[in-house]
């Protein structure tokens, strides 16, 4: 059916963001979504907010409970599905969003699906990249595209087996959030707030410490360059973490380079993750040989320095990064996820050092080994290590499984879709499982 039709009958609705000025936006209100927050999923933690005084002038570029969200400009292709429990947010004019308005002729979550696959992908593809500039699909495009649409039931049926692995995934990384929050708080509590050194100076015992744990940490302050921090730490360089190195993309012009197994982390691929496990590209042996030099052992800790500072993911095996990115290699790797949080907090520092004060930080790999962080005794470390690294274990467990189930979801998507696959005997089988 042509998507004009489905839109002119009431259908569907079709439409892009709300073009919102600086002075609308806010540090409070709900999240002001761009594609820079859409990457599997929807990640809200630094987006500019939408203060309820804008909100009248947004209209129905809100967001609402199955409504299938689709990068129109620069990164197109990403997609997400605003679910029941999604917080609620504003559309950019970077985002299209797709809305189903008669769900007994369009199950939403088919639709989302649908996105995914060779019908759409095709129609999209074709006109992305008509002009000089930057991808770019216009709403004028999307409404002249056409879709297959199945009968309900079978609809629902593709929308439950592939929901359910994707629900699966979600539980994950929801489970993952809050195995990180519980990681996260104890540094702050240990590293950054000195709640056990205040309670000694106070004369009490540092509470849920074991005396050993406790015994580690001082009673008293010091003056530093940073402020105020607990007796006998010392405020260093991030180059005295260990060796520093700054990525390097391999050579376009050389397609063996590309293809094989070897990790390439970029920005897009750092958002919402603890570990750098799935990138959209790697590299081949010989690409990665390409440049030796670069390689990132295991235990690595990547950060992001340019547009996004801050980001920072943690290596599993052997691995690549591009320019944009500097990491660490840390000589004590027994306390790899202490050193995660420390480079982790750097961002508003990375900030504030880019290059020109531009738009687009963009901090050099110099500068980044003379920013400042707190070295606490080598036992304090290597305690956080010790006491977190369950939870750091689930969170690559859950990460791992995870990419199997996508895969799977990936594996089924264009078979279901394309009537290759029985529904019925599709979800029988993933029943049994």
């Amino acid at each position: 059916m042509p998507i004009a039709d489905l839109i002119e009958a009431g259908h569907l609705l079709i439409n892009d963001g709300y073009r919102a000025k600086n002075s609308e936006l806010s540090p409070v209100g709900i999240p002001f979504a761009r594609a820079g927050n859409i990457n599997n999923g929807f990640h809200f933690e630094d987006a500019d907010r939408v203060p309820d005084e804008t909100l009248t002038r947004v209209g129905i570029k809100r967001s609402e409970p199955g409504d299938v969200v689709f990068t129109s400009k620069g990164t197109v292709g990403r997609f997400a599905f605003v679910r029941e429990g999604t917080e609620t947010f504003v559309y950019s004019p970077q985002l299209c969003f797709w809305r189903s308005r008669n769900r007994d002729l369009i199950d939403p979550g088919w639709l989302y699906y649908w996105m995914h696959g060779r019908e759409f992908f095709d129609q999209y593809r074709g006109v992305a990249g008509q002009t000089d500039m930057a991808e770019y699909v216009s709403l004028r495009d999307q409404r002249k595209m056409h879709i297959t649409i199945p009968p309900l039931p079978i609809q629902k049926c593709i929308a439950h087996i592939l929901g359910t692995l994707d629900d699966k995934i979600e539980l994950n990384r929801r489970t993952n959030a809050t195995l990180e929050a519980m990681a996260r708080a104890l540094f702050r509590s240990w590293f950054v707030d000195f709640d056990p050194v205040r309670a000694k100076a106070d004369g009490r015992q540092p509470p849920g410490l074991d005396p050993a744990t406790a015994a580690l940490f001082p009673d008293s302050f010091q003056d530093s360059d940073l402020g105020q921090i607990p007796e006998g730490w010392e405020v260093k360089l991030v180059r005295d973490i260990g060796a520093i190195v700054c990525g390097k993309t391999p050579s376009t012009k050389v397609p063996e380079y590309y293809g094989g197994d070897v990790p390439f982390v970029t920005i897009p691929d750092m958002h919402g993750n603890v570990f750098a496990l799935e990138t959209k590209r790697c590299l081949s042996t010989a690409g990665a040989e390409s440049q030796k030099k670069k390689t990132l052992p295991p235990n690595s800790i990547c950060v992001s320095c340019i547009a996004t500072p801050g980001l920072t993911v943690v290596t599993t095996v052997p691995s690549h990064t591009n320019q944009q990115i500097n990491s660490v290699i840390p000589t004590d790797p027994d306390a790899t996820f202490f050193w995660y949080w420390s480079l982790k907090g750097l961002g508003d520092e990375i900030r504030a050092g880019g290059s020109g004060g531009s738009v687009l930080t963009n901090l050099s790999t110099g500068r980044f080994s003379e920013l400042s962080v707190l070295f606490p005794s080598y036992d304090l470390r290597s305690a956080y290590q010790h006491a977190t690294q369950p939870l750091f274990a689930k969170i690559l467990t859950n990460e791992n499984q995870s990419r199997t189930l996508a895969a799977l979801r990936d594996t089924l998507l264009p078979k279901l879709l394309s009537g290759e696959l029985d529904v019925s005997e599709t979800e029988a089988s993933l029943c049994s499982v």
